[in-house]
Protein backbone atom coordinates (compact mmCIF):
# COMPACT_ATOMS: atom_id res chain seq x y z
CA UNK A 1 0.00 0.00 0.00
CA UNK A 2 1.35 3.55 -0.91
CA UNK A 3 2.12 5.78 2.03
CA UNK A 4 1.14 9.49 1.67
CA UNK A 5 2.39 12.34 4.11
CA UNK A 6 0.30 15.65 4.38
CA UNK A 7 1.44 18.21 6.16
CA UNK A 8 -0.92 21.16 7.30
CA UNK A 9 -1.57 22.67 10.02
CA UNK A 10 -5.20 22.89 9.87
CA UNK A 11 -6.65 20.16 11.37
CA UNK A 12 -9.99 20.23 9.18
CA UNK A 13 -7.65 20.57 6.15
CA UNK A 14 -5.87 17.16 6.89
CA UNK A 15 -8.59 14.97 7.66
CA UNK A 16 -10.53 16.43 4.24
CA UNK A 17 -7.15 15.00 2.69
CA UNK A 18 -7.15 12.16 4.55
CA UNK A 19 -10.36 11.11 3.31
CA UNK A 20 -9.82 12.09 -0.32
CA UNK A 21 -6.38 9.77 -0.22
CA UNK A 22 -8.10 7.25 2.44
CA UNK A 23 -10.60 6.85 -0.75
CA UNK A 24 -7.97 6.01 -3.34
CA UNK A 25 -6.55 3.26 -0.89
CA UNK A 26 -3.73 5.28 0.70
CA UNK A 27 -2.08 4.84 4.15
CA UNK A 28 -2.09 8.15 5.74
CA UNK A 29 -0.04 10.16 8.16
CA UNK A 30 -0.32 13.26 9.21
CA UNK A 31 2.24 16.26 10.09
CA UNK A 32 0.92 19.99 11.47
CA UNK A 33 4.40 21.65 10.54
CA UNK A 34 7.91 21.30 8.37
CA UNK A 35 9.68 20.26 11.35
CA UNK A 36 6.86 17.70 12.75
CA UNK A 37 7.44 16.66 8.59
CA UNK A 38 11.01 16.54 8.49
CA UNK A 39 10.66 14.41 11.32
CA UNK A 40 8.85 12.07 10.43
CA UNK A 41 9.98 11.73 7.05
CA UNK A 42 13.13 10.82 8.62
CA UNK A 43 11.93 7.74 10.28
CA UNK A 44 9.27 6.57 7.71
CA UNK A 45 9.17 6.03 4.42
CA UNK A 46 6.76 8.01 2.34
CA UNK A 47 5.53 7.54 -1.58
CA UNK A 48 4.34 11.16 -1.77
CA UNK A 49 4.19 14.97 0.30
CA UNK A 50 0.99 16.50 0.57
CA UNK A 51 2.15 20.31 1.90
CA UNK A 52 0.74 23.46 3.01
CA UNK A 53 3.09 26.59 2.01
CA UNK A 54 1.54 28.53 5.19
CA UNK A 55 2.88 26.68 8.54
CA UNK A 56 4.02 27.82 11.93
CA UNK A 57 7.79 26.82 12.65
CA UNK A 58 8.66 25.74 9.29
CA UNK A 59 6.69 26.82 6.31
CA UNK A 60 6.04 24.31 3.17
CA UNK A 61 8.46 25.80 0.92
CA UNK A 62 11.52 25.28 3.59
CA UNK A 63 10.13 21.99 4.08
CA UNK A 64 10.76 21.28 0.30
CA UNK A 65 14.19 22.83 -0.02
CA UNK A 66 15.24 20.99 3.38
CA UNK A 67 13.81 17.46 1.85
CA UNK A 68 15.35 18.33 -1.78
CA UNK A 69 18.65 18.31 0.07
CA UNK A 70 18.82 14.95 1.28
CA UNK A 71 20.10 12.18 -1.01
CA UNK A 72 17.55 9.54 0.23
CA UNK A 73 14.42 11.78 -0.39
CA UNK A 74 15.51 13.82 -2.63
CA UNK A 75 13.53 12.38 -5.58
CA UNK A 76 10.16 12.00 -3.63
CA UNK A 77 7.39 13.63 -5.37
CA UNK A 78 5.71 16.46 -3.87
CA UNK A 79 2.47 18.56 -4.02
CA UNK A 80 1.96 21.91 -2.84
CA UNK A 81 -1.60 23.28 -1.65
CA UNK A 82 -1.92 26.66 -0.73
CA UNK A 83 -4.14 29.86 -0.34
CA UNK A 84 -1.76 31.71 -2.31
CA UNK A 85 -2.89 31.99 -5.82
CA UNK A 86 -0.53 34.77 -7.30
CA UNK A 87 2.26 33.69 -10.40
CA UNK A 88 5.10 34.46 -8.04
CA UNK A 89 3.58 31.73 -5.24
CA UNK A 90 3.68 28.94 -7.62
CA UNK A 91 7.17 29.99 -9.24
CA UNK A 92 8.39 29.76 -5.46
CA UNK A 93 6.75 26.31 -5.06
CA UNK A 94 8.77 25.26 -8.04
CA UNK A 95 11.96 26.43 -7.34
CA UNK A 96 11.34 25.18 -3.87
CA UNK A 97 11.46 21.83 -5.74
CA UNK A 98 7.77 20.91 -5.82
CA UNK A 99 6.34 19.37 -8.52
CA UNK A 100 2.80 20.47 -8.74
CA UNK A 101 1.44 23.63 -7.08
CA UNK A 102 -2.88 23.65 -6.56
CA UNK A 103 -4.70 26.55 -4.96
CA UNK A 104 -6.97 25.95 -2.22
CA UNK A 105 -9.70 24.77 -2.06
CA UNK A 106 -8.50 21.89 -4.09
CA UNK A 107 -11.12 19.80 -6.38
CA UNK A 108 -11.39 16.28 -4.92
CA UNK A 109 -11.10 14.50 -8.49
CA UNK A 110 -8.59 16.90 -9.46
CA UNK A 111 -6.11 16.15 -6.28
CA UNK A 112 -6.61 12.42 -6.48
CA UNK A 113 -5.71 12.47 -10.53
CA UNK A 114 -2.47 14.13 -9.86
CA UNK A 115 -1.64 11.91 -6.29
CA UNK A 116 -2.35 9.11 -8.54
CA UNK A 117 0.20 10.08 -11.82
CA UNK A 118 2.87 11.12 -8.71
CA UNK A 119 2.79 8.19 -6.57
CA UNK A 120 2.80 5.79 -9.43
CA UNK A 121 -0.89 4.20 -7.98
CA UNK A 122 -3.55 4.74 -11.28
CA UNK A 123 -6.91 5.12 -9.65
Amino acid sequence: MKRILIVDDAMTVRMYHRQLMESIGFEVDEAYNGIEALEKSMAVSYDLFLVDVNMPKMDGYRFVEEIRQNKDLMAMPVIMVSTEAEDKDKEKAYLAGANYYFVKPVKPDELKEYVSLLSGEYI
